[in-house]
Formats: C-alpha cells, sequence, structure tokens
C-alpha cells in the first residue's frame, strides 16, 4: 500500500492524472444483463451490426453507470462478458479483458442525456452514403419515423482537423458526438456509421434496425429518380408514438430466432 501511495504521489508530481477506480453499483438485475446479451445477438442477427459494433444500457442500480460488452464480436457476447463502467467510461473491473475503444460514445451520451438508457453503435452499411453527401436521411415509411424531420451528420473534422482515424476514442470526441445527436434519437458519423438512442433496450434495438431500413428504402427511391415524399413531422410525432408501444412484438420474435442455438 505504501509502495502504491508513493507511486501515485509521484505521477502527480510528474503532472499525471491518477485515476480513482469507479466503486461499482452493485449488482444489475439478471433480466437487464439477459437483455443487453440478447441485443447483441439480435443485432447481429438482423446484420445492423458484425463483428464491430456495440449496444450498451444504463445500469438499473446508478444512472451514473452503464452496462457493455468487452471488446468483441457482438454476436459472440456473454453474460459474462458484461463490464461495468462509469460514466467516465472507466471500467469498475475489467478483470484484464480489452473494453470497446468507443466506449465513450455510450458515457458521453448517458451523461448528455438523462432520458437515454440505451445506446447502439454500428457501422451498418446503407447508412453511409447519407453520411458521405448533402442527402440527409429522412423517415420514409411509419416504423422509422423515430428519425424526426431529419438526421444530422458529426463531422470529426470539426472537431480534430484532419488525420483521425474517424474513431469516437476519447471523452472529448464522445461529448462533441453527444452535443450532435442533440435531442434526437440518432446521428449519423461521417464515413464511419451511426449512433441510436432509446428508453430501453428493446426500443433501442428497434431504433436501430428501422434506421437502417430506412436508409436502403430512400436509397431505392431515390434510385426512381421522381420527387420523394417524406413523412411530415406530424406523420413521424403520430406514427413514433403508435410505434413506442409496439416494440415488444418484434423484440420477442427477433429473440427467439436469435437465441434459438442456446
Amino acid at each position: 500500500m505504501r509502495l502504491l501511495g508513493l507511486l501515485a504521489v509521484g505521477l502527480c508530481l510528474l503532472g499525471a492524472p491518477v485515476l480513482a477506480q469507479p466503486q461499482s453499483a452493485g449488482a444489475p438485475d439478471p433480466r437487464l444483463i439477459e437483455d443487453l446479451v440478447v441485443a447483441n445477438r439480435v443485432l447481429a442477427d438482423l446484420g445492423v451490426v458484425d463483428g464491430f459494433g456495440h449496444v450498451s444500457v444504463r445500469h438499473d442500480k446508478d444512472p451514473n453507470h452503464y452496462l457493455l460488452a468487452r471488446s468483441m464480436a457482438p454476436a459472440l457476447v456473454k453474460a459474462d462478458d458484461i463490464l461495468e463502467f462509469d460514466l467516465d467510461s472507466v471500467p469498475v473491473d475489467a478483470k484484464n479483458r480489452a473494453p470497446y475503444l468507443e466506449r465513450f460514445i455510450h458515457g458521453e451520451i448517458y451523461k448528455a442525456r438523462p432520458d437515454v438508457k440505451a445506446v447502439v453503435h454500428s457501422h451498418s452499411a446503407s447508412v453511409i452514403p447519407f453520411s458521405v453527401s448533402t442527402t440527409r436521411l429522412r423517415p420514409v415509411y411509419h416504423m422509422s419515423s423515430f428519425l424526426g424531420a431529419e438526421v444530422q451528420v458529426f463531422e470529426i473534422r470539426d472537431v480534430v482537423g484532419d488525420g483521425s482515424d474517424l474513431l469516437i476514442r476519447n471523452a472529448a470526441l464522445g461529448a462533441a458526438l453527444a452535443k450532435a445527436l442533440g435531442d434526437q434519437t440518432a446521428v449519423l458519423m461521417r464515413g464511419h456509421g451511426s449512433v441510436v438512442v432509446g428508453t430501453s433496450i428493446p426500443q433501442v434495438v428497434f431504433r436501430a434496425y428501422y434506421t437502417e431500413m430506412n436508409a436502403r428504402l430512400q436509397a431505392e427511391a431515390i434510385q426512381l429518380g421522381a420527387a420523394m415524399t417524406y413523412l411530415t413531422p406530424q406523420e413521424a410525432a403520430a406514427s413514433a408514438k403508435t410505434n413506442d408501444a409496439l416494440v415488444m412484438r418484434p423484440w420477442e420474435l427477433w429473440k427467439r430466432k436469435a437465441m434459438k442455438s442456446e
């Protein structure tokens, strides 16, 4: 203990920050862990994520903590792979397991948005064209009405200039992304992917899937070369309210299909 204390003093004198190990908020509800595992499997089964991408949920015992798998392919996540983090995205006890590099996406959004209970980050291919062009992603059918008027694009160059690897690898970038998200349900990341938020795991999975689906349908409609008709803000608000009451219907189906081999 004396050696650790001397080391901490030495680091302070050198100007290096000493990060306190966060205390656990306690064991989360096992059903929350189960749903988080299922969410990883469902998103992989639906093709929203592949070997990359991640989904998190706010801790049910402490809103200043969240749960996220260790760095691994989502389709392989099991309950033992779930780690606990504080909102600075410091793991409570990583047990020598590597966390996701972009975990700051989750921590900074939870800081900025107390209403958010779950977050999905994916690299789903269909959204990428809308992140690198002047054509904005807009809702074209009622299942994607949660997108609102249009989806904003986060431009990392506005934060760090040219030459980054486009990854959200620190809290400052996570905070900038959260600012771009604002009070909306989704934000695109130029040349990278998207982030979708929700008030529950089933809802955020629903939104992540239908964001991807909307991007496909919008691109197909644009190729027809005719004038586009999008949902009006009023239609989007009314449809989103209806759909929010129905997210458990597809969730139970997707869960059964994704976990049938368990």
